[in-house]
C-alpha cells in the first residue's frame, strides 16, 4: 500500500468515493451490455486476474447475496483466505467487494484503480474504435474485483452475478462450482419472459465439468438446470435431493437449524438469519463448500459448519434496524422475496399491527409485490427514495391502491417523513411494527438514516 491513500484517512475515502464517482460516469448497473469479450480483454491486459484464485460462481432469482456470504464465511471458518464479490451494495459501493470477510479497504481500492485505470482506458478505447460501448459500470466494478483479489491475494472467490449468467460480466471465470439459488421472473425485458428462458440464461454460468447445486426449482427451471449440466459432463445436486434442510426451529436471534449434506448430516447449528428460507440458503451454501472442497464427498468438520454459520450475516435481509418500536428493513424487491418475507413475519414476529413503508423501483413487478405483501393486512406508507429509478409515490400508490384498496394506503413523498411516520405509530401502542421494503436502494437509505439517529439502542 502507498502513503498516498493511508488506511482509515479521510483522504482514503474521498479516493475511494472518486473511485465510484469514475464507475458511475460509465452506463449503469441496469442497462448491462450483453457481452463478455470486453471484460475478457480487459482481464486479458491485467495478466488474468481472475484466473489467480479458484472460483464458486452465483446466480438465481433470489437469496444470491444472502447464499454467497454464508459460503463465504463457511470457507473462511475453514481457515481460507477468501474474496466475496456481491452487488448491489447498500451503503457504500466497496461492500461489493470483500477481502476475507471485510470490504475492501479505501486505500487499497484507491491504488487498484489507479493502477488498472489506464488499462481500462484501452480497452473503452479499443470498444469506441469498433464502434462499441465503452466499458460498463458493473464491466468495470468486475475487472476492479478481480484486481483486488489477485493482489490480496485470496484463497478462493465466491462470485455473485450482477444479472443473468451467460453474458455477466463475472462469467469470465470459470467457477468449479456453480450455484442456483431460486429462479423466478425478473429483469424479464433483459433475461426471457418465461422462467425457462430466464434458466437457461442464467445456465450459462455452468462450465465444463463443474459441480452444480441448486436450490428447489419449478420443473422448468430444473429440466434446464439437468440438460446443461449433462451438456457439460457437471455433476448436479438438487435441494431436497442431494441434500435438505432437516429442522428448522425459531431460536432466539434466528433459527437453529439441522441440515443433511452431501457428505453428512450437520445437526442443531444457530442460524442468526430470519425466515426458512435462510435455512434453504444456509443449507444449499454448505452444499456449494463440499462440492468445492471435496467433490461432495468430504463432510465438513463440525466446528467449521457451526462457526460458519454463527458469523453469517445478511445485512438488509430481515434485519432490524430500529428498536422500541421494533423496525424491520427487508430488501424483497419482487413477488417470489415478498412472499419470502410475509412467511417469515408471521413465523418470526408476533407484530399485532404492522406498517408497511414500499418503495419500488422502475423495472420491478410493483402490482405482484403489493399483492404479496398485502396478505399482512398492513397500512402502506407508500414512498420513494433517491434513486432516480424509483416510481414516484404517487403512482406507486395507485398502483398499491388497486391491490390492497384505498383505505390502506396512504403517500409520503419522501423517505425520511415516512419512517419518521411509521415510527411515531408504531411506537404509539405495543405490538405494532414497521416494516421497510421494496427496493434494496430504499433498504439501504434506511439502513443509513436509522443508523445515524441510533434507533437501533433506543
Amino acid at each position: 500500500m502507498t502513503d498516498e491513500f493511508p488506511e482509515d484517512d479521510a483522504a482514503a475515502r474521498d479516493a475511494a468515493d472518486a473511485v465510484y464517482a469514475a464507475l458511475l460516469d460509465r452506463v449503469g448497473e441496469q442497462s448491462p451490455e450483453p457481452r463478455l469479450d470486453a471484460t475478457r480483454r480487459a482481464v486479458e491486459l491485467l495478466g488474468d486476474p481472475h484466473r489467480a484464485a479458484p472460483v464458486i460462481h452465483l446466480t438465481g432469482t433470489n437469496g444470491k447475496t444472502t447464499t454467497a456470504r454464508i459460503i463465504e464465511s463457511l470457507l473462511r471458518a475453514g481457515g481460507l483466505r477468501t474474496g466475496l464479490m456481491t452487488s448491489p451494495h447498500l451503503e457504500r459501493f466497496t461492500e461489493r467487494i470483500r477481502v476475507d470477510g471485510e470490504s475492501v479497504a479505501d486505500a487499497d481500492v484507491a491504488r487498484i484503480w489507479s493502477e488498472i485505470e489506464p488499462y481500462v482506458q484501452l480497452v473503452d478505447a479499443e470498444l469506441e474504435a469498433a464502434g462499441d460501448a465503452p466499458l460498463t459500470f458493473f464491466e468495470a466494478l468486475t475487472v476492479l474485483a478481480f484486481a483486488v483479489f489477485a493482489d490480496a491475494p485470496v484463497d478462493v472467490v465466491v462470485l455473485e452475478v450482477g444479472m443473468g449468467g451467460e453474458w455477466d460480466s463475472t462469467n469470465v471465470a470459470d467457477g468449479q462450482v456453480a450455484v442456483f439459488t431460486p429462479i423466478a421472473l425478473d429483469h424479464v425485458a433483459r433475461l426471457g419472459r418465461t422462467v425457462e428462458e430466464i434458466t437457461r440464461t442464467k445456465a450459462g454460468i455452468i462450465k465444463p465439468g463443474a459441480a452444480v447445486v441448486t436450490a428447489f426449482q419449478a420443473p422448468e427451471s430444473l429440466g434446464v438446470l439437468a440438460e446443461v449440466a449433462a451438456a457439460n459432463d457437471a455433476t448436479l445436486a438438487v435441494e431436497g435431493g442431494g441434500f435438505a434442510v432437516l429442522d428448522s426451529q425459531v431460536a432466539v436471534g434466528g433459527q437453529l437449524i439441522s441440515v443433511r449434506g452431501l457428505a453428512g448430516e450437520y445437526r442443531d447449528l444457530a442460524l442468526p438469519l430470519f425466515g426458512r428460507h435462510q435455512a434453504d440458503n444456509a443449507a444449499l451454501a454448505i452444499a456449494a463448500v463440499e462440492s468445492f472442497l471435496g467433490g461432495g464427498t468430504v463432510r465438513l468438520a463440525d466446528d467449521v459448519v457451526q462457526a460458519g454459520l454463527a458469523d453469517a450475516t445478511s445485512p438488509g435481509r430481515l434485519q432490524r434496524v430500529g428498536s422500541e418500536p421494533t423496525i424491520i428493513v427487508d430488501a424483497a424487491h419482487n413477488p417470489h422475496g415478498a412472499q419470502s418475507l410475509v412467511a417469515s413475519l408471521g413465523e418470526y414476529f408476533d407484530f399485532e399491527e404492522l406498517v408497511i413503508v414500499l418503495g419500488v423501483l422502475a423495472d420491478k413487478d410493483a402490482a405482484g409485490i403489493a399483492r404479496e405483501l398485502a396478505a399482512t393486512g398492513a397500512t402502506f406508507l407508500v414512498t420513494q427514495g433517491e434513486s432516480d429509478r424509483a416510481v414516484p409515490a404517487h403512482e406507486l400508490a395507485a398502483i398499491v391502491a388497486s391491490v390492497a384498496g384505498p383505505e390502506r394506503v396512504q403517500v409520503v413523498d419522501r423517505l425520511e417523513e415516512a419512517l419518521e411516520t411509521a415510527r411515531d405509530w408504531a411506537g404509539a401502542e405495543t405490538g405494532r411494527g414497521v416494516v421497510v421494503t421494496g427496493s434494496i436502494t430504499l433498504v439501504g437509505e434506511t439502513i443509513a438514516y436509522a443508523g445515524d439517529r441510533g434507533w437501533g439502542h433506543a
